[in-house]
């Protein structure tokens, strides 16, 4: 039985890092029939997310696993990607960042590359969006000082 939720587990999360999401979630939900585990629950989370579209779930499941384990960073990786699922790119941002904080995980770190990264604004008192720092950054960009 035990041996049976591992070979699923196992399945399930190489399925799932090869972008085949939907083979995932079946072995992934196969393998929450039998037993459940912090691993287990943060990638179901993502697999859900992605297939079903059912954020506020994915969210849930997810954020419980982060609880349970704070110190593994997949379950950052795998929180984040949601919240790139449900276009909170900010969020997902923060949470990578806080995933590197705990381990260092190279997943994370291409996700952080694929997102890029902005410069500071010219003027950290204003908001990024304001048309001073805007102009700004546009001026310095082109004169190469930033």
């Amino acid at each position: 039985m035990e041996d049976q939720f591992q070979q699923l587990l196992k399945d399930g999360i190489t399925a799932a890092r090869a972008g085949n999401t939907s083979q995932a979630l079946k072995l992934l939900e196969e393998a929450a029939e039998h037993d459940e585990s912090p691993e287990l629950i943060s990638h179901l989370a993502y697999c859900i997310a992605k297939e079903k579209q059912d954020i506020t779930t994915a969210l849930s499941l997810a954020r419980s696993a982060l609880r349970e384990e704070p110190w593994n960073s997949t379950h950052y990786l795998n929180l984040g990607r949601i919240y790139l699922l449900s276009d909170r790119r900010k969020d997902a941002i923060q949470i990578f960042r806080d995933g590197l904080l705990h381990e260092h995980n190279q997943r994370i770190k291409e996700e952080l590359a694929q997102l890029g990264t902005r410069k500071y604004p010219v003027i950290a008192s204003l908001p990024r969006e304001h048309p001073l720092n805007r102009m700004l950054g546009k001026i310095f960009t082109r004169l190469k000082l930033r």
